[in-house]
């Protein structure tokens, strides 16, 4: 959290290393919510630069990550309330989401099964199996409350067994 805030960078310097050090998350998270790589893209760039414009009024009540994608998913809702978002082709399939995590499930049907949950269960999937954000960072980027949080963990857990389970039931 200093690292925003310490005095030994210029603001150039650090804007440089949270570009690098959370871009590709910021992507991935920008791309769920607007299903446009080109948007996404866009939407980043907002971030850094919102992010670059008020880096001195960062209180350092939250990490870094947290900060910087509560701007990302505030800009995302921003770019989808206007009129023309509406017209555009968003079709996403797993294999075009950007560079998925390591460890990230390769089933490509448990991909496309968490992209048709409700926004707000998708979220919080995201956010803590790909982002490893905690509850209560998730909480503070998404600014509800942590209980909040764990029950669309719940919720979304729930729908995702029976997807896969009726999946399942399917192949035999």
């Amino acid at each position: 959290m200093e690292h925003v805030k310490g005095p030994d960078m210029q603001p150039e310097e650090r804007l440089v290393r949270l570009v690098d050090a959370y871009q590709q998350d910021l992507l991935r998270i920008s791309y769920i919510y607007l299903r446009d790589a080109a948007l996404a893209e866009d939407a980043v760039q907002e971030t850094f630069l919102k992010a670059y414009l008020k880096m001195a009024s960062f209180r350092g009540e939250s990490s870094e990550k947290t900060w910087l994608m509560r701007i990302a998913i505030n800009t995302c809702k921003d770019m989808r309330k206007n009129a023309w978002f509406r017209f555009l082709d968003r079709r996403v399939t797993p294999e075009e989401m950007p560079e998925r995590p390591a460890d990230a499930p390769g089933d490509g049907e448990l991909m496309a099964d968490i992209l048709r949950l409700p926004r707000k269960w998708k979220e919080v999937i995201l956010l803590y199996y790909f982002e490893n954000m905690s509850e209560h960072e998730i909480a503070a980027s998404l600014g509800v409350g942590v209980s909040t949080v764990s029950t669309r963990l719940s919720k979304a857990r729930k729908r995702l067994r029976v997807a896969l389970e009726e999946g399942e039931a399917h192949e035999r």
